[in-house]
């Protein structure tokens, strides 16, 4: 009983401590803050739904883009675990060069 226990307690662990991040760097920036940041909002795990970011708006223009980055952090899945995943927020960066 103590194994499975243990075994659970440790895969609960690994699933929160878990952080995925999509990141589209398109020229080198020394910029440690980004222009714009967003916590969007997806529900039922996000499961087929999307949200566009318009970067050129952003920074204004194609050639002033730096970096794109969308991750799912440490309190994102804390929230999307204790809603069960009905609520499965997701953060965006858009960095100009």
């Amino acid at each position: 009983m103590k194994k499975v226990i243990t075994t659970m307690l440790l895969g609960l662990t690994l699933a929160i401590s878990g952080c995925a991040t999509q990141t589209a760097t398109l020229k080198p920036t020394t910029k440690t803050l980004p222009t714009y940041e967003n916590s969007e909002n997806f529900f039922v795990f996000g499961i087929g739904q999307e949200k566009t970011i318009n970067a050129v708006e952003i920074c204004g223009g194609a050639d002033k883009i730096a970096k794109v980055e969308s991750f799912l952090s440490a309190p994102n899945i804390l929230l999307t675990l204790v809603t069960i995943g009905i609520y499965s927020p997701r953060t965006s960066k858009v960095y100009c060069g």
